[in-house]
């Protein structure tokens, strides 16, 4: 049994004043109410003559890639929403999440409907249009869909404020305000200007009103939740945070990595790269959680601009380093580079070390350099190259080393399998779990 809405004077807390404080769940309800639409009544004639017609081919398969996206994301998160009502405190947030469910459920509805009335995909059933585009999801998309499937079971388990938390910054912060609202700005935009699939566009800018709305609900209830656990509502944000991000430069990746099926409609990677960064990190700071203030490693590489945070993501994802990892890992100098940068980066700035401390990893492989980073208070330096007197030496493949980067194998299990073998001060060896926590 969910409990009464809070009185004003009940829910006040030692948090600032927040944007989210504006709003309502009353509101919110009410916006849903007013901003109903009917996904069964939209007219695709129009919109099937003109992705035949004036579509080129290879237009129909780019923008394909894109929906068949959206198209399963929809359905998933309309499977997924049950626990989330479960688990909210209130009625009146239970009331909203209920009507969120219903709006996914028409956005899988005006999918399927258009992948089967305009791109002859399926036979009309949810599930065959399902089937069909299920080989076009990328590895990124169905590590974080994944991962979402098994939070609701999670939520089911646990409905503490932490665990919902967690729950509500994967959904409404990463898939719909990081990942899917910089995906239908790409599509609204270019159909706008190419004035093309009119009932499409109709029905994409729909979901666009119906998604602000539920991005609002979850950045306000975020707030709340933190205000009721200040303490154990970061830690969770931050946990599920750095377990996912790694895998979101791989959402958006078309087949090779070809931007083509970005730039044939205007856009880039960058554009939605950006966006996306720059969606997340304003809804947690509206929420109070910004995320430079979470507990724990950094989330996000400090010193970077959102720009530079996008390219190297989509450049150490495409190289095999962080995110799923499909073949080897590149090697080359701009790669290992890269990577060191954001090893130096990583370093945690309460380390607990009382002098100058150099860490040297020594590669098996000849083809790969030795590299070294110096952790200093205040400082830390990485270079190519052997270091006079290293204190800990790390010897291991350039291959599990890359796969410890991007947590693929744990620093634990290499040492006790002896694929990982230090050598040097025991006391920088027992300090390395220190500057480098898996949180």
């Amino acid at each position: 049994m969910a409990t009464a809405a809070p009185t004003p004077a009940a829910s006040e807390s030692n948090l600032a004043s927040l944007p989210t404080d504006a709003i309502s769940y009353t509101d919110l309800y009410a916006r849903w109410e007013r901003g109903n639409w009917k996904a069964t009544e939209l007219d695709f004639s129009e919109d099937a003559r003109q992705w035949r017609e004036d579509f080129t081919e290879f237009e129909r398969q780019a923008a394909m890639w894109n929906y068949c996206l959206f198209f399963w994301g929809e359905d998933a998160v309309a499977d997924n929403l049950s626990p989330y009502i479960d688990a909210a405190p209130l009625e009146e947030q239970k009331y909203f999440l209920a009507t969120q469910q219903v709006d996914e459920a028409r956005h899988a509805v005006f999918f399927k409907r258009f992948m089967q009335e305009v791109c002859e995909v399926g036979d009309g059933s949810m599930s065959s249009g399902l089937n069909a585009i299920k080989p076009q999801l990328t590895s990124g998309f169905r590590k974080i869909f994944d991962r979402l499937d098994r939070m609701a079971d999670e939520l089911r388990a646990d409905r503490s404020p932490a665990k919902l938390a967690a729950a509500v910054t994967l959904y409404h912060v990463v898939i719909e305000a990081a990942l899917a609202q910089p995906g239908q700005h790409f599509i609204c935009s270019y159909l706008e200007e190419r004035d093309q699939l009119p009932a499409f566009r109709e029905g994409m800018e729909n979901i666009a009103v119906d998604e602000q709305r539920h991005i609002g609900f979850g950045v306000k209830l975020l707030s709340d939740l933190n205000r009721e656990d200040p303490v154990r509502v970061p830690k969770a944000v931050a946990k599920i945070l750095r377990e996912v991000t790694r895998y979101t430069s791989q959402v958006l990746m078309p087949p090779g990595w070809d931007e083509r099926y970005l730039t044939v409609f205007n856009y880039t990677f960058d554009t939605v790269g950006v966006e996306g960064l720059t969606s997340m990190t304003t809804k947690l700071r509206s929420a109070g959680l910004p995320v430079e203030s979470l507990p724990g490693p950094a989330i996000l590489p400090p010193g970077l601009t959102p720009l530079e945070i996008s390219q190297r993501g989509r450049e150490l994802a495409q190289a095999g380093v962080i995110g799923v990892r499909e073949g080897p890992s590149t090697r080359d100098p701009e790669t290992l580079a890269l990577m060191f940068d954001m090893i130096r980066r990583q370093v945690n700035p309460e380390h607990g070390l009382t002098r100058p401390t150099t860490f040297q990893w020594e590669f098996t492989d000849p083809d790969v350099p030795t590299w070294h980073l110096t952790v200093n208070n205040g400082s830390s330096v990485v270079e190519q190259g052997e270091a006079p007197k290293p204190d800990l030496r790390l010897r291991l493949s350039y291959q599990d080393w890359v796969d410890i980067v991007g947590e693929r194998l744990d620093p634990l299990r290499a040492l006790a399998t002896r694929r990982l073998r230090p050598k040097g001060s025991p006391l920088a060896l027992a300090r390395l779990a220190r500057v480098f926590p898996r949180a």
